[in-house]
Order: structure tokens, then C-alpha cells, then sequence
């Protein structure tokens, strides 16, 4: 990380979700003068809730369906550069109300570009998506960002749409390097402290562990990339300064996700995680139906290592130990903001040994 971020305007969407929250607090350690706006929590606890007060910062409550309130909110924030990370993230809840979750990640999209097209001085938007963009056969082959996109499941689906929208927003109102910027980026599955939400893999860990019982998995043999969120959040930073920066020399879109070592099923984070944890937790096949998902998802990076020189720093026993140790810490009491700024630092340091390497 440089100086780069010293003093500019930022604006973050999706401030109160998991990894708005992280990205929120990293950047305003860089120095950036941030502004966001989501919709409230979904989630009690959150860690948007425990690192407040966020007093260094603007933060608004705005649904991003509603375009005029979306575009007052750009246009009052004056920002620089834009990241988007507000959406409905989960797949399951995307089943039970896909009205909700297209209106979301599809239109809200499109009010946030236009807001940002219309809004003097924006440099750079960077659009985040998902490693679930892609028209999966579940072959196992790494996805590069080239391949077709598609999406069986509303969630999924969503994204994709969100991706094309982006790239045809870009040709058709952006072109001959008109600004903003804009990229997409598309992170495999995130874990790390503070998350609550529903029906994903570690949240349902910690639940599990905090009430003494066995955790329900839906699809123990899935594979998945796993990464610590800090790594497509720095690859997020990244892009976003070189947008600013360099435009012409970076391409649309980005895979940000682990090395292979960290494609690894359900079942197998199941036991890391419990066993990190320290608890025993273990874990049962969840019984009933269940909404169909892929049995094999992950990613390229190639491009970003080309690209950006972006490469993951974390093992996935360091990722599992980071996500467990601040789970502990919450629960034994210790105040998270700063162990959550601390875990930060502790990677902004492996960061600045890898360029000596």
C-alpha cells in the first residue's frame, strides 16, 4: 500500500454487510476520507456494529433500489472512487425472494453507475460481483475471466446480469476513456471474523461452536476456493488505484481467489475450522432438500498476478487460524476493533514482505 489513498474521497456501498465493514475500516488506516451508505445490518451481532462508533466517517442509511435517493447520496459524498459492494449476498435467501435480490444486485447496479457517471469528479468505480458469474459445468476447471458467464440460481444469475450490465454501461456511455473507470471484480468464498449471515459455511461454524452442537452441512463434498477476506479486498484496493492511475493499461474485469491448496470441499473446512476453534464442534449431513448449488467452483487469478502483481499471502491454516482466533477473542470478550485494525496491520506487514522477496 502507498500514500496513494491519503486524504481522497471514498465512497463504500454496503458498509454495514461483512466485507464493506472490513474494507471500511482498511481504508480510513490508509488515510482515505470515506463515505457509505447501505441498508441497516442484517445481521445481530455485525461487525459494521462493533467497530462503531464510526466517527471518522460518513455513513448513511439508502436502499439501492431507490435511484434518486442513491444518486443524492453519490452526488453529497463527492467522491473520488467507488467501491461497490452492497447486494443480496446469499444464495439461499435469493430463492425465497428473487423480486428483492434482482431488483438489488441488477438495478441497484445500474443506479449506482449512473450516479456515479452523473457525479463530477468520480474517477474510478470498482463493481464487486462473485466467483459465481461464471456458466458452471462443475468440471473443476479453474474459471478465467473470459469464460461465459451464467448463474442457475437467482443469486447467481443476478451477478452475471450485474457483470453484463456493467460492460455494456462501459461501452456505451464510458468509451474513449471518459470517466469513471470501472472494473468488476469477482472474489471466491470469503471467510474471516465478524461474519453472521445466513447459511454460509463459517458463520454456521461459529453458531454451531457457540452452542455446543454439531454443525448441519448442506453439501459436505463441495468444493469452493476459500480465501481470508483480506486478500480480494486487497486485490479491490489495487484495482481501484490503478483505475485512477493507469485505465488504459487494466482490464475490466478481475478473479481474485487462493491457490489451489485452498480449493478444498465443505467437509474439509468443517473439521479445520473446528479444530482451530478448539472446540470439537464436528459436523452431520443437514437433512432434508435443498436448493441445488454447483458441486465444483474455482478460479484463476492468472490475470491479477499479471496484471496487478496481486498474489494471495495466506495459507489456508493461517486463514482458518485468523478466523478463528477472532472469533475466540470475540467471544472471550476483547475489543474487536482494535484486534480487527490489528489483523489488518499483521497483513499489510506480510504484504511489504513479499515485494522485498
Amino acid at each position: 500500500m502507498t500514500g496513494f489513498w491519503t486524504g481522497r474521497r471514498v465512497l463504500v456501498t454496503g458498509q454495514t454487510g461483512f466485507k464493506g465493514a472490513w474494507l471500511c475500516l482498511w481504508l480510513e488506516r490508509l488515510g482515505a476520507e470515506v463515505s457509505a451508505f447501505a441498508l441497516p445490518p442484517h445481521t445481530d451481532p455485525s461487525l459494521y456494529a462493533i467497530a462503531a462508533p464510526w466517527a471518522r466517517q460518513q455513513h448513511h442509511i439508502v436502499d439501492l433500489r431507490d435511484s434518486k435517493a442513491v444518486t443524492q447520496a453519490v452526488a453529497d459524498a463527492k467522491p473520488e472512487v467507488i467501491f461497490h459492494l452492497a447486494a443480496q449476498a446469499l444464495v439461499r435467501p435469493a430463492y425465497r425472494d428473487p423480486l428483492e435480490t434482482y431488483a438489488t444486485n441488477v438495478m441497484g447496479t445500474l443506479n449506482l453507475l449512473l450516479a456515479a457517471r452523473d457525479t463530477p469528479g468520480v474517477q474510478a468505480t470498482v463493481i464487486a460481483t462473485t466467483d459465481k458469474v461464471y456458466e458452471n459445468d462443475s468440471k473443476g476447471v479453474p474459471f478465467k475471466e473470459d469464460d461465459r458467464l451464467g448463474g442457475k440460481d437467482p443469486y447467481s444469475a443476478s451477478k452475471a446480469c450485474a457483470e453484463i450490465l456493467t460492460h455494456s454501461f462501459r461501452y456505451s456511455y464510458l468509451a474513449d476513456g471518459k470517466r469513471p473507470a470501472v472494473a468488476t471484480v469477482r472474489a471466491g468464498n470469503v471467510v474471516g471474523g465478524g461474519d453472521w449471515s445466513e447459511d454460509r459455511l463459517v458463520c454456521d461454524i461459529v453458531r454451531a461452536f457457540a452452542a455446543g452442537r454439531k454443525v448441519e452441512l448442506r453439501y459436505p463434498g463441495a468444493v469452493r476456493p476459500w480465501q481470508h477476506v483480506l486478500e480480494p479486498l486487497r486485490g479491490y484496493i489495487d484495482v481501484a488505484e490503478r483505475l485512477v492511475t493507469a485505465p488504459a493499461s487494466i482490464p475490466s474485469a478481475f478473479n481474485f481467489g487462493p491457490d489451489p491448496g485452498n480449493w478444498l470441499t465443505v467437509a474439509q473446512v468443517a473439521d479445520i475450522m473446528s479444530e482451530a476453534l478448539g472446540a470439537g464442534v464436528g459436523w452431520e449431513p443437514m437433512p432434508g432438500d435443498h436448493p441445488p448449488e454447483a458441486a465444483t467452483l474455482t478460479l484463476s487469478s492468472d490475470l491479477a498476478k499479471r496484471a496487478l502483481g496481486w498474489t494471495p499471502r495466506l495459507s489456508m491454516p493461517e486463514t482458518v487460524a485468523w478466523t478463528a482466533d477472532w472469533y475466540k477473542a470475540h467471544y472471550a470478550g476483547r475489543d474487536m476493533k482494535a484486534f480487527t485494525l490489528d489483523q489488518i496491520a499483521r497483513y499489510e506487514a506480510l504484504s511489504k514482505e513479499a515485494l522485498t522477496v
